[in-house]
This record gives C-alpha cells, structure tokens and sequence, in this order.
C-alpha cells in the first residue's frame, strides 16, 4: 500500500492542505458493448459499441491497485453488459484467482441473459466458485426500456438464495417491485418499452429525483435537457478540484483509459502505457490538459476556448457536469485536446 507522500501533487503541500487521495477501488471495463442504451449511461455505452479489456490488461489493473491499495483494494467487472462476453469474464476471474489477487468484490449486469433457472444457476455456481463477493443488477426506467423485467425478476430471486440477499445489490430495487414497470400478468416484454415519450419522460424525471445521478455521458443529452435550468454564468468559479483530489477510485475502459471516478470521457493515463499505481503517482492536476482547467475554473473555464472556435451555449444548463460534457463534447467533435478528452466510445 502506498503512502499519499508518493504522489507528486501531494508532495508540494503543507500539513494542512487537501491531499490527492489514494485510488483503493476500480472498475473494469470490459466493454463499451451493451444490449441496451440507456438514456443515463456515463459511458455512452450501446449495442452498437465494442472494445473487449484483455485479459492481461485487466490483470495488470487488478495487480496495480493492489499495489496502490492494499487490502483495501475493491475491483469490480462491468461494462458495457459483461455478461455479452460471459467466456471472457470467467477467463479474467480465472487468471486473478490463479495469480493471488484476492476476490473481486463486484460484478455486475443488467440480468438479459437470465432466460431461465438452469443458466442462472450454473452461472452464478461459477461466480461464486470463483470468489465473487457481490452481484450488482441493474433495475430502473432506463435499463427496462431495453430489458425484459422477467429474467431480472428471475436474476434477483436465485442470487439472493445463492449469495445470500446481502450479498445482491439491486440497483433500484424499489423498481423491482413497481408497478409502472412490473408486466401484467400474461403480457410479454415491459411496459416501459410502450410509453408514450411524454409518460417516459415523467417516469425519468421521477427516477432522477428519488436516485440522482450524474449528467455526463448521454445523461448529458436528452435527460439533461428536461432538467436544465441554469444559466452558463451560474457555474462560475464552481471548480471541481474537490472531485479529482478526493476520488477514491478510478474506471477504466477496455482500452486501457484511466478516467477519475466516474467523469467518463476525460483521460488521465493508460495503463497500457504507464502502470496505475505510477499513473497516481504523477497525477497533477496542473499537468494534464483540461483538467487544470476544470481543478481551477471549473467547466465554465473551457467555454471560452469553446466558443473561440464556434460553440452556441444552451439557454440553460442542468448542472456543471452537463455543462462540462456538453462543452467536452464540442471540443472532441472539433479536435481539441484528443491526448484528455476520448476515446470516441464516449462522445459519438
């Protein structure tokens, strides 16, 4: 485990100045590939995506945060739908149980592949043989636009007797047992997938106000447009150093591409390249492109640079991460800082 005195940023200040804190959890990527495209995805993720981690990439990840981390270290497997690449996820487990990484603490899925209980039985026996701690399922308006409720129903059910219920977290598990989205007895499909776009939308506006979450990603389109407010000039001087310094964990796409918690589409190393626990060595927030920028200014320091090169700002904004993706956006779609702001998975 490493001391917060080895990263260079700390190293610079006094006793009493907020350190950059140690990353001790990540989440691997497996794939921007996903059987849904949900309207709140940070990662833009859709069936029409791909990339697959390698697998000695993801134990190099895996190895390094250890290193970073200690026993404290948290790795857990998501996507993108890893269940789209079920041989690859057991292979990856395989090689950390083989190399002495300890547990992954997490996998988690949208539950399309639960079809009936045989394969639902069979593949969680080899998760938990395998040492998974937890099943994360992904249950709200969004994912049921694309996922039939039935296999998740199912999904939920047998983990919860196999893992033990503590040990299953089902994200959001009033949903489960809404009746907005529970199927009438006989019908098939969902009925979230036959709303109209105005009793769609209502349904989303609710989910954001009982579970938020971040604009970023394709939330920052259609999602943060029924929620916009603000002018541009409200975010003034709202920086977002706090964010960077005090992330205890990064994700990491199958690329390689180290993003700080979870602001996708902004690139602070490639493990492919430079091992994490080095890549958190050197961060500094004054080193890397537009992440000095945002340390600083904020997202509204970016406008400037946006608008010198044509962007129109919106009539109003949903908060500063809207702000900051649409603006990121932008700038990807004209070339700008291609080093930070990428890959393309998480802008087209």
């Amino acid at each position: 485990m490493l001391d917060l005195s080895e990263n260079v940023y700390n190293g610079g200040l006094s006793r009493d100045e907020p350190k950059f804190k140690l990353w001790r959890s990540a989440g691997l990527m497996l794939t921007y590939r996903c059987n849904a495209a949900c309207e709140f995805c940070y990662y833009n993720c859709s069936p029409a995506k791909g990339g697959l981690m390698p697998v000695e990439i993801c134990i190099a990840a895996w190895r390094s945060l250890r290193t970073l981390a200690g026993d404290e270290a948290k790795i857990h497997l998501t996507g993108g739908e890893p269940f789209l690449h079920w041989d690859h996820l057991v292979e990856i487990l395989r090689e950390g149980r083989k190399q002495g990484l300890g547990p992954v603490d997490m996998v988690e899925t949208n539950g399309f592949w639960a079809r009936n209980d045989q394969i639902v039985e069979d593949r969680l026996d080899v998760l938990l043989a395998l040492g998974v701690q937890r099943l994360k399922i992904s249950v709200d308006p969004f994912h049921q636009e694309y996922v039939d409720i039935k296999p998740v129903y199912r999904l939920a059910r047998i983990a919860a007797e196999m893992f033990g219920p503590d040990r299953v977290l089902v994200r959001w598990e009033k949903y489960l047992d809404d009746c907005g989205l529970r199927p009438p007895v006989g019908a098939g499909g969902d009925m979230i997938a036959d709303c109209g776009l105005a009793q769609r939308d209502r349904l989303y506006m609710d989910a954001y106000r009982d579970y938020p979450f971040r604009l970023n990603g394709r939330a920052a389109g259609h999602l943060a447009g029924l929620l916009a407010s603000k002018p541009v000039e409200a975010f003034r001087g709202m920086n977002c150093v706090a964010g960077f310094l005090g992330a205890k964990g990064v994700h990491i796409d199958p690329y390689g591409n180290v993003f700080s918690g979870t602001c996708s589409g902004i690139i602070v190393g490639n493990i492919g390249q430079t091992p994490l626990e080095e890549i958190w060595k050197a961060f500094q927030p004054a080193q890397i492109g537009i992440v000095r920028v945002l340390c600083e200014e904020g997202p509204y320091g970016l406008l400037e640079k946006a608008e010198s090169l044509g962007y129109e700002k919106l009539p109003a904004y949903a908060d500063k991460c809207h702000l900051c993706t649409h603006l990121r956006q932008f700038l990807f779609e004209h070339g700008q800082d291609v080093s930070v702001i990428g890959p393309a998975d998480c802008y087209m």
